[in-house]
Order: structure tokens, then sequence, then C-alpha cells
């Protein structure tokens, strides 16, 4: 059965259901217990699972990195970084914040780290959290906005709500987990179990199904008490869980036509069915499906060193994970009149082919560049393909063709688009490239901006409400919206305001882990040079090239680093994990 097709009544029911039943029977039988179990209880999964963690994550690490075709290469640094790493800050995260509920009654959220805007909006300051935070990633910051509701006064009436509940029934959420980011599935699903409270079915996309054995491992204790289950198969499983009724919630990752399949059923009818919002399944839907990632590059006084940075910067964010992310960049944005935008954009196809080759992993990947080169006669390919698939920059795109598909069409696949924007000088060109990203592409779950520092301090107060006016989950100031993914303090998901039938890029928020209930946007801001030259703009960093660089000749011995680091910190592991990174 396709996923999102009505369920017809059964007369016999296959191996694979039969033990589905049992499992979904196990879990609601255990909804309650869950839902009511003390804070230290919770705690100590989270301990058994951060042990789990540790254990698995070189297994976890080869599994990816040799499905994805890039086993020893420093690309296994992204396996890393975005795998078992940002698990285990995670669990640290959620430990310490239940720790603070056990104690205090609410997350332990330091006062001097809330204060508001001039338009009176709350901004809280998650990251860095401790002195690690500030060596590891040094000049990175992170801040929750939060929606215009919350006060100071009454944020903690706003803040991890389930634990003031009393006698909560509990449910269970299924999570359909996404077949990219091997952190997915276990973060959502931390979310579903901590936030919500709910027990979870975690269903594995075919994908990357081959960690299925990882994550059994990581969430055991959670197995053996009856408040997790992992489920493999295709879309016949998923349709099967989707309607069962002892699923009360569904949280997916994934694409917007597999959500609206779910929820209005697919085809023809499916159409009509959203058209007259008139949803198939009536449970609540949670969501994170992408957009059209766009980079806004501000004018500025940039040397050479900036463009070339910057260039490996952009193909970072195109490149990583041989760019099937949701949040991997799609659109520049640059200014029409700014005299160092040819040479940027040059250097950004060259760095585009220079960057290290890899397969292109994930289905359909060519047969998505394929129909843009077909599309485009314009379209360039740049590097030399491995497999076929073609590394493609468009250039010139019409920022007023209301019918450009790169404008409102995700490529999920090695597709770079450019367009500029008039502006007589950064201010002018900032307040178009707002609107721009706001208006014309599609989806609001990341954007990033690239800004020299003494711009940001000729713009003024015009910075900050260019921030403010970016309608986004992520707002990426001189870094990678994906940067925002790994955050485990910061919120995960689409700009609050889509609904059912207009989805968008989702609905809701995961990862979170101080659980802040209403979250508007998460802002990351980051240096804009590494170091050293960094300190020659003003910016007081110790941060050399960041190891999601696809550029970066020691990403792998950085992540690992890193790893280790945070599984068992001293300041030898921490002397280890910064030669390596000064040596990127």
């Amino acid at each position: 059965m396709e996923v999102g097709a009505r369920p017809l009544p059964k007369l016999a029911f296959t191996a694979v259901e039969i033990a589905l039943e049992a499992d979904l029977a196990v879990l609601r039988a255990h909804a309650r217990t869950w839902a009511q179990a003390a804070v230290t209880e919770k705690i100590r999964h989270l301990r058994v699972m951060r042990e789990r963690t540790v254990e698995t994550a070189q297994a976890w690490v080869d599994l990816a990195a040799a499905a994805k075709g890039i086993a020893g290469t420093s690309l296994v640094g992204e396996e890393w970084l975005s795998g078992p790493y940002p698990l285990l800050t995670a669990l640290d995260r959620l430990t310490a914040t239940l720790a603070g509920i056990a104690r205090d009654g609410v997350p332990p959220v330091p006062p001097r780290a809330v204060r508001t805007r001039p338009d009176g909006q709350v901004v809280v300051d998650v990251f860095p959290v401790d002195r690690a935070d500030a060596i590891l990633l040094s000049g990175v910051r992170a801040e929750i906005w939060m929606e215009p509701e919350v006060t100071r006064e009454n944020l903690l009436e706003h803040t991890a709500s389930f634990y003031r509940r009393r006698e909560p029934e509990g449910a269970v959420t299924l999570v359909l987990g996404a077949g990219n980011i091997a952190a997915i599935p276990p973060l959502d699903m931390l979310y579903a179990l901590y936030a919500h409270g709910s027990v979870v079915l975690l269903k594995l996309n075919p994908v990357n199904a081959y960690l299925a054995p990882v994550f059994a491992r990581i969430f055991s204790s959670l197995i053996d008490e009856g408040f997790v289950r992992v489920a493999e198969g295709g879309g016949d499983v998923g349709a099967f869980l989707c309607y069962h009724p002892h699923v009360d919630a569904i949280h997916l990752t994934g694409g917007e036509r597999t959500h609206d399949a779910i929820v209005f059923g697919s085809g023809p009818e499916g159409d009509v069915r959203k058209r007259d919002h008139q949803p198939m399944l009536a449970k609540p839907v949670t969501s994170e499906l992408g957009s059209v990632t766009p980079v806004i590059v501000v004018p500025g006084p940039w040397s050479e060193p900036d463009l070339a940075f910057h260039a490996a910067h952009v193909a970072t964010q195109k490149l990583h994970n041989a760019s099937a992310n949701c949040i991997a960049a799609q659109v520049i944005v640059t200014p029409q009149s700014w005299e160092l935008a040819p040479r940027f954009l040059a250097q950004v196809r060259a760095a585009l082919g220079a960057a290290p080759p890899r397969p292109s992993y994930y289905p359909g990947s060519r047969e998505r560049v394929d129909a843009i080169q077909q599309a485009y006669p314009n379209a360039e390919s740049v590097g030399v393909p491995v497999d076929g698939v073609h590394r493609t920059f468009v250039g010139g795109l019409d920022p007023e063709n209301t019918g450009e598909s790169l404008f409102f069409s995700e490529v999920f696949g090695p597709v770079l688009a450019q367009t500029a924007l008039p502006g007589d000088d950064a201010a002018a060109f900032l307040r178009n490239a707002v609107a721009f990203c706001n208006d014309r592409l599609h989806g609001t779950l990341g954007v990033a901006m690239l800004i020299h520092p003494r711009t940001i301090a000729e713009l003024g107060p015009a910075f900050d409400d260019a921030i403010a006016a970016l309608r986004y989950g992520c707002v990426a100031i001189n870094t990678w919206p994906g940067v925002g993914f790994t955050v485990a303090t910061a919120s995960w998901g689409a700009y609050p305001g889509n609904s059912i039938d207009a989805v968008g890029s989702g609905i809701g928020v995961v990862h979170n882990a101080y659980l802040f209930d209403k979250p508007q946007k998460t802002v990351i801001r980051a240096p804009f040079a590494p170091f050293p030259r960094s300190l020659g703009d003003g910016e007081r960093t110790l941060l050399p090239t960041p190891p999601w660089f696809v550029t970066h000749r020691r990403a792998d011995a950085v992540g690992r680093a890193m790893f280790a680091f945070t599984a068992k910190p001293s300041l030898r592991r921490m002397a280890l994990t910064a030669i390596q990174a000064m040596r990127a």
C-alpha cells in the first residue's frame, strides 16, 4: 500500500503486520507508565543511552561512511558531527534540563541569559552553555527568539509544560525517520519522549535502515521496558502504522509531498482533499520538510582571503552529505552593484569543482540533476563526477520570475543557483534580500547570511531588524544553518505559522533541550573569518576553519576528537582536539 492510501478492511495480516501489532500493543500498554514516570527515572534512561552512544559510535560512523561511499576519506568527519556527536550532546543537555526540573521544578535557564529586544521580543542565549563549548566552537553563539506572547515574566510558564501536567495519560508517537542525516531519527525520538512524554515507534527510512542495530542498542533500556520500538520497511509499513488506532501522533522528517500523501492521500483525490481542507488522517502531525535555502551575501570590504574562505563555505553548504540535506544551500543572493560579486561567484564555482569527489548516494539524485541540466541551457557542470551526477551551477536567475522552479522546488542534489538584487548600499540590499527570501523562496527552515563585521557595525540596529524580519526557523550569520541542527540547546524546525494544508517546511520543533514551548527562531552567529585572520577584523575568536567544511583535510580526525572529548572530557582530549582543528 502506498503511504497515504486509504486503508482497506483486511481479512488477513502479514507476518510484518502481526509483529507491528505486537509492538504497538506493548507501547500502548506502557504509554501511561512512561508519561507518569519520575524525572529521576527518565534521567536514568538518558544516562544509559549516553553509555550506549559512546559504545556504538565507531560502528555507527563506519556503517554510515561505507553506505555513503566516503570510508577512508576526510569526509568521514561529517558522519561524526552529524551522527553520534549531536546525539551525545543532546543527551547531556537533556540530562541537565531534567536535573533542573527535579531540583527546582524548571529547566536551568540562567536569568542572565534572558533579554528582550527593543520591540519586547524575548531572546534567550542558549550557546555556549559551558567553557568547553566556548573553546571547542570559539566565537559561535546561539540564541532562541521566542514567539510574541512570551515575556520575561512568563517565560518559565512556557517552558517544559509537560512536566507540570498532573497524571498525564501518555501517548504513542510514530516517528518516520529521515534517510539522510543519521542523527535525525534518534533526536526526533528524544524530543517525543522527553518534551511530549510520549512512547515512540521509530520507523526507519529504507535508505539508512542499516543503522537499526545501532539505534536498538542505544535505546535498549527503553526497549526493554516497553517504551520504544524500532521498525523497518517501505511505504506499506508506513501506511499501516500511520492509520493504526494505537498511534496517537506522527512526526516525520522528509518531503512535503510525503507529508501531504500521509495526511490527505495521494493522487488526484488527495489533491482535492487538500484543496478542500479535508484531511484523511485525524491525528496531530508534526514535521520538518526542508526548503529552498538561501545564502545572502552582503556587500562589504571583503579581502581576497575572505572571498576564497566563503566560497569554500558556500560549497560546503551545498555539498555536505552529498547535497542530501534539507538545509543545503540552493540560491545564492548577491548584490547587483557589488564590484566583488563576479570574483566571488567565480571562486564559488571553483570551490564546487575542487571539493573532494564523492558519490551521490541518495536515491533520485541523478534524475533531479539531469532534469536541471536539461531545463537550463546555461547550467554549468563543475568538477568531475564520480558517478555521473554533475555538480551544477545555474547563474543569473531573474529575481522577478515568479515561475522560477529553482525558487520553489528543492532539488535535494548538487545544484546551486544564483540571483542578484538591487541596492545602492548594504542596508538597501539587505532590505531587498530579506523581502526576496521571505516572499519568493519556498520554505522557512533556514537562511544563511555572510556579512563582514565592519558592515554589521555600520548597519547598527538595521542589522538586528533584518534578522528579526527573516521568517525562518534558523537564521545563520556567517555560518551554515546546519550548525543550528547540531546545537542541542537550539530549536530546530520551520518558522511558526504553517498549517496542515499549507505545511511548507513543517510544523513544530525538535532538539530544543531547554524544552521551550514557544520558540520562534534560532539565531546562530559565527566569526566571519577563521583564526588568526579573525583577529584583524576585531573578532576575538580562536575558531580555525570549521571541521564541517568539505575542504577540511583533517575533518575526520577533528570529528572523532570532538566526540571523544565530549564522551569523557579532559584537558588532554581538549588539547588533542585543538591540535587537530588547527591542521585544516
